[in-house]
């Protein structure tokens, strides 16, 4: 039997903290090893502990949230934890800047238990594949090889162009946007017909059927072009809305120059 995932709740909220403790420790595959009540007491234990995931609070006393995860990966820590933002505060500006700082998922209070429980999971088994993936270079069609730290910073910047977009992580075609354009980074001297390579790739990563990525991924550009005048950022060409290979297409291209 594998070691349960390994938990640290960063929240000065001690009530909060306490309750999400014990539901969380009635899941076998779970185990919260220590709770932070305020910034650097989370740096400490982070560093000490070594937990497969922390749950991190942005208000708290003596450091932020934010200043928390900046100190964590100035530390270099490795294998960095899988950050979880459990936060009251909802605006573009702060999930952006934790999305950059390298927070895998910002989940606004109050939330539903069972999400954060499923996120979990399904993070750590991502950042597991991820680091097997990492343990060795990408060899492109050209040739030439992709580091593994390159690698991880062009994720980072899809994140980051997928929320600056507006396209929130709950939605099912932000994955899959999120797998299709960082196959078209990691392969651009190449140019893939989407239809025929790039919706059957999807589809075969998150064993599901290429028409269902296209639809939830034409879903999700619906949904971003319907807020482009809030969030868009001039990342929509506001006169139409673009296809879906026009907007993957403009997606690599803006994560490759990192021009947003």
């Amino acid at each position: 039997m594998s070691e349960p995932i390994s938990v640290l709740i960063a929240d000065d909220n001690v009530e909060f903290a306490g309750l999400l403790k014990k539901y969380i420790n009635r899941e076998s595959d779970l185990k919260v090893v220590g709770i932070a009540g305020d910034g650097l007491e989370a740096v400490d234990l982070t560093a000490s502990l070594t937990p497969d995931v922390v749950i991190l609070d942005l208000i708290m006393p003596n450091l932020d949230g934010i200043g928390v995860l900046e100190r964590i990966s100035a530390m270099g820590i490795n294998p960095k934890p899988v950050f979880i933002i459990l936060s009251a505060i909802g605006l573009d500006v702060f999930v952006r800047r934790a999305i950059l700082l390298g927070a895998e998922y910002y989940l606004v209070k109050p939330f539903d238990v069972s999400v954060l429980l499923k996120r979990i999971r399904q993070l750590v088994a991502e950042r597991s594949a991820k680091m097997n993936l990492h343990e060795c270079f990408t060899i492109s069609r050209d040739g030439t090889a992709t580091k593994p730290y390159e690698l991880e910073e062009t994720e980072y910047r899809i994140t980051a162009l997928l929320h600056k977009t507006g396209i929130p992580a709950h939605l099912k075609g932000y994955k899959y946007i999120r797998e299709a354009v960082l196959y078209t980074v990691k392969n651009s001297k190449t140019t893939f017909p989407v239809t025929k390579v790039i919706y059957p790739l999807v589809a075969k990563k998150f064993n599901t059927s290429p028409q269902k990525v296209e639809r939830a991924i034409r879903s999700a550009i619906e949904s971003a072009w319907a807020k482009k005048a809030d969030t868009s950022d001039g990342i929509f060409d506001k006169s139409r809305k673009p296809t879906n290979s026009e907007f993957l297409a403009l997606m690599a291209d803006r994560v490759r120059m990192a021009t947003f």
